[in-house]
Parts: C-alpha cells; sequence; structure tokens
C-alpha cells in the first residue's frame, strides 16, 4: 500500500518517502497537529462552520455598525471587503490613536495597536472571542468618543 499513493503529492504528503527514510523525513509538527484537532473538535461541537460564520456575522456587526455611524472612529475596509476577524478603524489622528489604544488597554482591552506598517487600531475578534467582548469594546469606544468630541 505505501508504493501505491498518488504521484500528485508532493514528497512530504507521500507515505512512501516516509518510509523509505524510516520515518525520519521530517517529523510532523505534532503539537500543532493536536491543537488543530481540539480547535477542529470544538468548531464542531460549536455546530460546525456554518454556525461559527453566523456566530461570527454577529459578533461583528455591532462593531461595524458603530464604526458606520461614530464621528471619530472610521472602519478602514470597505463595507464588502470586510474581515470578521480583525476589524480595523482609524480616527484619522495618530495622537488621538495612541491615547485610545493607551486608555483602551488600561481598561483591559490589549492588542488593539494596528499593524506596524499601517498603524491605527485593529480588534482580533476570532472564533473563540466572546460577542460580551465585542458590545464591551463599542461601549468603552462610545465612552472615549463622548470625551473626545
Amino acid at each position: 500500500l505505501v508504493e501505491q499513493g498518488s504521484d500528485k503529492l508532493s514528497a512530504m504528503l507521500q507515505y512512501r518517502t516516509h518510509a523509505a527514510n524510516e520515518s525520519m523525513y521530517n517529523t510532523p509538527p505534532t503539537f500543532g497537529i493536536y491543537v488543530m484537532g481540539l480547535i477542529f473538535k470544538w468548531i464542531q461541537s460549536e455546530g460546525g462552520l456554518a454556525k461559527m460564520a453566523e456566530k461570527n456575522a454577529a459578533k461583528a456587526k455591532p462593531l461595524y455598525d458603530y464604526l458606520d455611524q461614530s464621528q471619530l472612529f472610521k472602519p478602514t475596509a470597505d463595507a464588502e471587503s470586510r474581515s470578521l476577524m480583525n476589524v480595523c478603524f482609524v480616527t484619522g489622528n495618530d495622537d488621538i490613536d495612541a491615547s485610545f489604544i493607551a486608555e483602551a488597554k488600561a481598561a483591559g482591552f490589549d492588542g488593539l495597536k494596528g499593524h506596524r506598517s499601517v498603524g491605527g487600531m485593529r480588534a482580533s475578534i476570532y472564533n473563540a472571542f466572546p460577542a460580551q467582548g465585542v458590545l464591551d469594546l463599542v461601549s468603552f469606544m462610545k465612552d472615549f468618543e463622548s470625551k473626545k468630541l
């Protein structure tokens, strides 16, 4: 059976490569594979990929709704190109951005600083991030905006 594998697969994915090298051709990243398995099981327990997509859309909606009407914060992606995982936004003023990031961190919202090449802010709301966390962030942003305008 080892020799019957598809020739269309790369050498790394061929069982015959590993058999010929006594399983020492390359050690797969076992911990990463284990963690992926846990994540896949969790996604299944949450209702599968369709349910996860539904939850993520519902989770991102309050943040994008707020950004679309805010007089201080503006989303950086066009509506049809928006991510459900990383919501990027700016104020248009580097000093206000820095103030927001610092105050947000002091309030427990860490990791909002945008990528070093584009600046601004980025709220990463990945699959396991709780919906309440998004609502709390929006509330904090509203309070921050009311103090700045």
